[in-house]
């Protein structure tokens, strides 16, 4: 892959540029890596947005703890209906297959994903991903934080509903592009 070096928000910016990834991002119910209530995927190919993908999930264990509440406004009652991640992840597969996977703060995101795989017993392809959150800590380290919104700003880009799955992994793609 070239190395390209961009001026962005008055930072010079060294990096390679991944052209096709999804970037994905989960919201929990609770503090169970586990309990997954919302998942937002944007397919990236050639560095062109293509596809996304978004849907409530119902989480395991399933229930809500206020503070989860308070950060994403799902509760019970939207995903009591929702299907559960297996059939979730029915439609996700095809859309990320043989792409990396990007999230800002992995830890969080394939942390999630991993546990939702072990609860269900589903076997875990071992996707390749990729971390934004990292990235933006190398390429902005003067900056007043690292969270989504600053750096999706830095980059570029207005994160309008923060704690929305499919806008947080819109803002990690938009970062992707510009830093990964």
């Amino acid at each position: 892959m070239p190395y390209y070096f961009v001026l962005i928000a008055g930072f010079f910016i060294s990096f390679v540029a991944m052209k096709d990834f999804a970037a994905i991002d989960f919201e929990t119910a609770n503090f169970e890596r586990t309990s997954v209530c919302s998942v937002g995927v944007v397919v990236v190919r050639g560095g062109l947005f293509v596809d996304s993908f978004y849907s409530l999930i119902q989480p395991e264990p399933n229930f809500y703890h206020y503070r989860c509440v308070q950060v994403h406004g799902l509760c019970r009652a939207d995903t009591d209906e929702a299907p559960v991640f297996p059939e979730v992840w029915k439609r996700i597969e095809p859309l990320v297959e043989g792409l990396p996977l990007v999230a800002h703060n992995k830890s969080f995101d394939e942390g999630c994903l991993k546990a939702v795989f072990r609860c269900y017993q589903m076997d875990y392809p071992d996707y390749e991903f990729y971390d934004t959150l990292r990235a933006a800590r190398k390429a902005f380290p003067q900056a007043p934080n690292h969270q989504l919104q600053t750096v999706a700003a830095l980059c570029g880009y207005r994160l309008e509903q923060h704690h929305h799955a499919l806008a947080d992994a819109e803002a990690c793609a938009w970062i992707a592009r510009e830093l990964l």
